[in-house]
Formats: structure tokens, C-alpha cells, sequence
């Protein structure tokens, strides 16, 4: 560790009324604040590191750094021949994370496992309103429709009905909003009086109970001594909110940090090139992308829409915004998923016929709009204000004359969920490995007022969704999943811009670190070498 590591240790130490100013302690320089730690409620990469990637478990867990399943809480499970029955045999003696003004009587049951999809999927639950009572992921995934119930068959046992087979169904559990809360936490915060602590003082079986936080600045963690798998290697973690990627680069090679996401595409031949630093490279699983609120006029037309995206220099973008680390997109999903549909043609970069078309739909002069630019820097949104500039400047070619618009980070996510934006820029980063992540999460009916940004329900590619949920074969799936692409690429719900490489880069002293395909930090086996 450097100097100023130690001395941030130390204070931290003191900070945290820990006396032990040689604990392993690791800093990540996060790229904005959480919009809580309940990962129930939210889906932003931002929210779901800080809770439910550190603080709590699920029943079934991805491998580090791949989309392998493996068992979590749960050691093993049975799926009955119609797929419509999953058993999960919980892990005897998990011990919940003990806190100031709670400490857990009893290890995990399945009492916890009902209660944390039953808060979900039951608007009569005593915690079901609690937070805002909208649930992103399990709406947007039709949760609600394919779970009939959630049993407790003993204490160890509990077992889902499920209304129709889905193929996905254990890589759905994997994912974060299917994590495992306290049910005798929740129960004792509700006699308080206190139920919002649930969300924002949170209990977990994870590998690090939270500790503090500050609003815009750090979130402190401890490891959990008790954890099923093991102690951290790490004694403490600390996440020091840092949305400029600029002054990440400069806390990474001071020392302040040791861990920093979302590098500027400019900064990372230096990076390359510092002998404190590794640069850590994957193919990203993602997707950024420019919504049009279809709700809105003239949004409302496809062929508006299909004509702004044919104005829109994408070249130009992947080689001004992200120096040719990513590359330009042309469906809604990665290419490296099952169905990707190869042989469709992005709209072409043509701007006299788009100008022909917005004319036939019946703006010959265009019309004012707005696109908004996301807050944050991240691999996805590198320099979304300039990403903006570009579409903007595109756009007026056109007559179109568009407003740059942005929020604090929060606030850009729920007024976007509630629809105010004619268009905005935005991306998203599979969570399970499965099309359905993309397009039914993103895309479908059921996702209008979460996840699906543009507000589109359309009936065509919204059955081809559904049925690719409901058969396990991979190629009658696939043949689905391109279905509903031809009838994206047909309306124009988007216009897909990127998928862009993920970079993660590390000081030397950090051993253990895996980047994640779902762009996940995850400190559970990540230590540090003196």
C-alpha cells in the first residue's frame, strides 16, 4: 500500500472504532452514490454493487466472473418434469449480519426465502408498499404472472409453483432482485416503527455488512465474520463516490484507491502504461442506446423515428465518444447472446432520406424535441453530454432542433421511469446471460414504467417474448428472440448506438479481482498483498 492508503486505513480504522491499523482495507473509487440498498427496488449497476452484490445472497449464484450457475443459499435444488415446480434445499446455519439496533436470533430459513418474494409479489404484504412499492426487475420480468406461489415446505425447504415452464428461471433467481432479506429484521423494524430501515440500513447474509454512508461521498462496509463461505480476505471496504472519471484516474494513482470502473476511453493508453496499474479488458454484455418515449408525439410515429435514427451519425459517435472501444449497434441485445440476429441492416446513416421521411410523416420543417444525457460516466456512457451534442447537431441537419437536458443521477432514473423525456440516452448491462434480460426486461408490455424506457407495448414482438420464456428448446428460442429483433429493427423503439468493452483497472497490490460479464464488482475473493 501506498502512504496515503495507510493513512487512510488507519483513520478508517478509528473511524469504524477498529484498533487494528494493519486490517486488509480496500478502496473503490464508485462512479456515483446508490439510489438506496434495497435491490429489490432499483436496477441501476450503481445501486446493485453497493447492496446486493456485497450485502446479500440469493439461492442460486453466478460464478465469479462468468454466467455459470452455482449453488448460493440454496446447496441444491430439483425441477420437476413439467418445469413448473423448482425445490430448494436451503444451507443449514447462515448467519444474518448483526448491526447497531439489531442482532438475528436465529440463521436463514425459508421463512426468509417467502417473505422476500412474497414482499414482491403480494400488493396485501405489510412490506409491499414500503419503499414506493414498485419492484422494476420482478414487473418487468412478469414475475408476478409466473410465480403461483412461493411455500415453505419445512425449515430448510422451500418450493416455488410456477403458473408455466420458464426456461430461465434459475438464471432469473441469480439476479439481484431475488436476493434474501431478514424476515425477523423486517418484523422487528415494523414494531418499531422503522420499516424504510430495511432499505436503507440493510441486513444480509453477504460477505460485508454496511456500516455507514454518506450521501455523495463514501459507503463503509465490514466483512461478516460469520459468512457461509468464509470470511473476506478483506477486513473492510470502502466505496469512495467519485463520479468524475478524471479524478478516479488521479485518486487510482495516488493511492487513494485501488480500484476504479469506467475509465475516460482516452486515459486508458496511460493507464496502460503506469507501473502501479492494470488495465482488466472483457467483451461487454450491454447495450446503449437513444430511447424515443413512444407515448409522446410525434415519438408516436415510427417513421419519426426511423428517421432520426437514420441522422444519427453512429460512426462518428464510436469514434468521437468512445475512441473505438465499443462497437456500433444494430439490435437490442449483444451479439455474443442466443438469437442474435445477425443478418438484419442497421438504418443507414442517411440524412436527405431522412429528411424525406419525417416530410411523409408530416413534418417537413421538423419539429423541437429533447434527448437527455445521462449524469454519469460509465463504459456504456462514456461522455453522454457529448454523445448528445452529436445527435443534437445530427438532428438540426434534419430541422429537428433538440434540447440537451440531464439530472442528478436518482432523479434522471425516476423521472425517465415516469416518462417525462421525448428521448434519452441510456444503457443497461445483462444481468443474467439470457436474451430475456434485454428484451422482454427492457422491451416488453409488462416493463412499461420500469425498465422499458420507451414506453413501448407492442403486441407482435411482445408474443414472441413471451413464448420464448415458455420453451426450453435453444433453437425454437432463438428463432423467437429473432422474431421479436425483425420487429424492433421494423418500429424503432430505440436506436441502438453501442456495445461497449468493459474496463476495470486495478493497482498492483490487488490480487483476486475477476471483471464480471454483467459489469458486477464484486469483492468477495479479492485481497491485497503488502
Amino acid at each position: 500500500m501506498t502512504l496515503k492508503t495507510l493513512a487512510a486505513a488507519a483513520a478508517l480504522s478509528v473511524a469504524l472504532g477498529a484498533g487494528a491499523a494493519q486490517a486488509k482495507t480496500l478502496v473503490y473509487c464508485s462512479e456515483a452514490s446508490p439510489e438506496g440498498f434495497n435491490p429489490q427496488l432499483f436496477t441501476a449497476g450503481t445501486t446493485l454493487d453497493a447492496s446486493s452484490r456485497q450485502v446479500y445472497n440469493r439461492l442460486v449464484e453466478f460464478k465469479r466472473g462468468t454466467t455459470e450457475i452455482v449453488p448460493g443459499l440454496a446447496e441444491r435444488w430439483e425441477i420437476s418434469d413439467d418445469g413448473k415446480t423448482y425445490t430448494f434445499h436451503l444451507r443449514p446455519d447462515v448467519q444474518f449480519h448483526s448491526i447497531d439496533g439489531f442482532t438475528p436470533t436465529r440463521p436463514l430459513t425459508a421463512d426468509d426465502v417467502v417473505w422476500s418474494f412474497e414482499r414482491q409479489m403480494n400488493p396485501r404484504h405489510p412490506y409491499h408498499q414500503v419503499g414506493g412499492g414498485s419492484y422494476e426487475y420482478f414487473e418487468a420480468m412478469s414475475m408476478g404472472d409466473l410465480i403461483e406461489r412461493v411455500e415453505k415446505v419445512d425449515d430448510h425447504t422451500v418450493r416455488f409453483h410456477l403458473t408455466r415452464p420458464e426456461a430461465p428461471m434459475l438464471a432469473n433467481l441469480a439476479m439481484d432482485f431475488a436476493s434474501i432479506f431478514s424476515k425477523e429484521y423486517a418484523d422487528a423494524m415494523m414494531d418499531a416503527g422503522t420499516p424504510d430501515l430495511v432499505d436503507s440500513r440493510p441486513v444480509g447474509t453477504g460477505p460485508f455488512k454496511m456500516v455507514d454512508y454518506q450521501k455523495d461521498s463514501v459507503i463503509r462496509y465490514l466483512a461478516h465474520p460469520d459468512y457461509w463461505e468464509g470470511k473476506a480476505a478483506l477486513d473492510r471496504l470502502v466505496f469512495s463516490i467519485t463520479p468524475d472519471a478524471g479524478v478516479r484516474f488521479a485518486k487510482i494513482k495516488a493511492g487513494e484507491c485501488h480500484l476504479m470502473p469506467y475509465p475516460n476511453p482516452a486515459d486508458v493508453p496511460l493507464m496502460r502504461d503506469h507501473p502501479d496499474l492494470r488495465v482488466m479488458e472483457a467483451p461487454g454484455l450491454n447495450v446503449g442506446y437513444l430511447a424515443f418515449n413512444t407515448e409522446k408525439p410525434p415519438m408516436d410515429d415510427p417513421r419519426v423515428r426511423r428517421a432520426l435514427s437514420m441522422a444519427i451519425d453512429k460512426d462518428a459517435i464510436v469514434e468521437a465518444v468512445y475512441l473505438n472501444q465499443a462497437m456500433a449497434a444494430k439490435n437490442p441485445m449483444p451479439p455474443m447472446l442466443l438469437g442474435y440476429a445477425d443478418d438484419i441492416e442497421d438504418h443507414p446513416y442517411d440524412p436527405q432520406a431522412a429528411k424525406r421521411l419525417l416530410a411523409e410523416a408530416g413534418y417537413p420543417d421538423g419539429f423541437a424535441t429533447d434527448v437527455w444525457a445521462v449524469p454519469i460516466h460509465s463504459h456504456i456512457n462514456p461522455n453522454s453530454r457529448r454523445q448528445a451534442e452529436m445527435i443534437q447537431a445530427d438532428w438540426q441537419k434534419i430541422g429537428v432542433t433538440a434540447e440537451i437536458k440531464t439530472y442528478e443521477w436518482g432523479e434522471y432514473l425516476k423521472r425517465s421511469k415516469d416518462g417525462e423525456h421525448q428521448t434519452l440516452l441510456l444503457g443497461w448491462n445483462g444481468d443474467n446471460g439470457d436474451p430475456d434480460n434485454f428484451l422482454a426486461v427492457l422491451l416488453s408490455c409488462d416493463s412499461v414504467g420500469a425498465a422499458n424506457r420507451a414506453r413501448w407495448c407492442d403486441q407482435e414482438f411482445d408474443a414472441a417474448v413471451m413464448e420464448a420464456k415458455r420453451v426450453s428448446d435453444p433453437a425454437a428460442r432463438a428463432a423467437l428472440y429473432e422474431k421479436a429483433q425483425r420487429r424492433f429493427h421494423e418500429q424503432v423503439p430505440w436506436d441502438p448506438m453501442v456495445h461497449a468493452k468493459l474496463f476495470d483497472v486495478v493497482r498492483k497490490e490487488v490480487t483476486g479481482y475477476t471483471p464480471s460479464p454483467f459489469d458486477a464488482h464484486v469483492f468477495y475473493g479479492v485481497d491485497l498483498e503488502d
